[in-house]
């Protein structure tokens, strides 16, 4: 299948439109554009969409499953991209609103032209994967702390970051971001492979490429090595807590939003049974996923969750907080070291925070169950996916969670 070559210029023009004329003009030129792809359209061979499907079908479930639990409300859609999305030609709609998009994203992830964004690549022996970095204005050579954020499923790190509002509460405390993208040909949803026993491992498969990827930013730039923290949505949940578990000596805490505990699947199907299980043992005895297992060393931690996430059932964050502070199991006699309080954000969500202490009494380990909120971050801006604006900022605290209860914090 050939894409035009004219109306891919057309589609650059109309975006330099928007940037120096606006929205007005910019919609014009992309209709004259849709007019000329809409007749050439007609006469057009039509492409076999069912060819250029991934071919892993499991993964496309993945996907729809992640698609339909998302709260509309929590995914407001520009009407002008909608009207644009309908227009005939198929390539056409696709790509009048990846021309809006490209610019909106841009605009989100660099707060108020400070920073730089930048885009980088590392292989090692388990492959290769780009990433982009955020370095914050306040960098002039002083060892920083490295946040690593996981994008979900059909994600990408500039989607990431517009919906975490990661890059502006990195500016403001000075520190480095750096977003990992998954590649399409590893999977074709874009999901970290958490689920496949080769991604689970240390030194192997996904896990060694984020480790190399942080390495690289730790031998290029002044990197406060006891302070490099991880988090991730969903799937990138689910893989920080591979990371938190495989990689204790790099990374100093992890933040796991409506994600999974490490090691409770090795396939699709047992991926899925955890997915909407709680009962991790029951879907291991039905599926031969493993059982949680605590990881063997304290790794700090803070949880978000929905509790009316229908994708990823919220037990499964209770799950993932116990694994990583196996002092706290039933029995320790710390339950007195447990602080619960209630709060909501104005005009917006209620939650539940439940911060867990060590026998030290320092606060090791934090859960913030959203009330009402699906599968979405946090807090997060519309400008990107998968996000709910009503809810507490889990951008901003799971970074206080990080600065404060990492290795060398409180």
């Amino acid at each position: 299948m050939k894409i035009d070559e004219g109306f891919l210029a057309q589609m650059r023009e109309a975006t330099q439109i928007l940037q120096n004329e606006g929205p007005m003009a910019a919609t014009a030129a992309i209709q004259r554009a849709l007019h000329r792809a809409n007749a050439t359209d007609k006469t057009a061979a039509q492409p076999d969409w069912d060819r250029l499907r991934p071919k892993a079908p499991e993964l496309r479930d993945i996907n729809q499953a992640h698609a339909r639990a998302v709260d509309p409300s929590a995914q407001p859609q520009d009407d002008m991209l909608n009207r644009l999305s309908r227009f005939p030609g198929k390539w056409a709609g696709a790509m009048a609103r990846q021309a809006f998009e490209d610019v909106e994203v841009k605009e989100a992830v660099t707060p108020a032209g400070k920073g730089r964004f930048l885009s980088g690549s590392c292989t090692n022996h388990a492959g290769t994967r780009d990433y982009k970095l955020y370095i914050p204005s306040g960098y002039t050579g002083q060892a920083l702390p490295l946040v690593v954020m996981l994008h979900g499923c059909t994600q990408n790190p500039d989607d990431f970051a517009a919906g975490t509002n990661m890059n502006a509460a990195a500016e403001d405390n000075n520190c480095f971001v750096v977003y990992p993208a998954q590649a399409r040909a590893a999977n074709g949803s874009n999901c970290w492979n958490w689920f496949n026993t080769s991604d689970q491992r240390r030194d192997h498969g996904e896990p060694a490429i984020i480790a190399d990827i942080t390495r690289a930013i730790i031998r290029e730039y002044a990197v406060d090595t006891n302070r490099i923290y991880v988090a991730g949505l969903s799937a990138g949940g689910a893989m920080a807590a591979v990371l938190g578990a495989s990689y204790p000596d790099l990374y100093a805490a992890i933040g796991i939003h409506s994600g999974l505990p490490y090691g409770v699947a090795h396939d699709v199907p047992s991926a899925f049974a955890a997915m909407k299980n709680g009962r991790i043992k029951t879907s291991a005895r039905k599926t031969g996923g493993k059982v949680v297992t605590p990881f063997g060393h304290t790794m700090p931690v803070i949880v978000f969750h929905g509790d009316r996430d229908t994708t990823v059932d919220p037990a499964n964050g209770d799950l993932a907080l116990a694994q990583c502070v196996p002092l706290l199991d039933a029995g320790s006699g710390l339950d007195t070291g447990v602080k619960v309080e209630q709060g909501a954000v104005p005009h917006g969500r209620t939650y539940t925070r439940t911060v867990l202490h060590d026998v030290q009494g320092k606060a090791i380990a934090e859960k913030w169950i959203v009330h009402g909120a699906g599968h979405a971050w946090a807090g997060g801006s519309s400008k990107g996916s998968y996000t709910d604006p009503k809810g507490p900022d889990a951008t901003r605290e799971m970074l206080r969670f990080f600065y404060t209860h990492g290795r060398n914090g409180g």
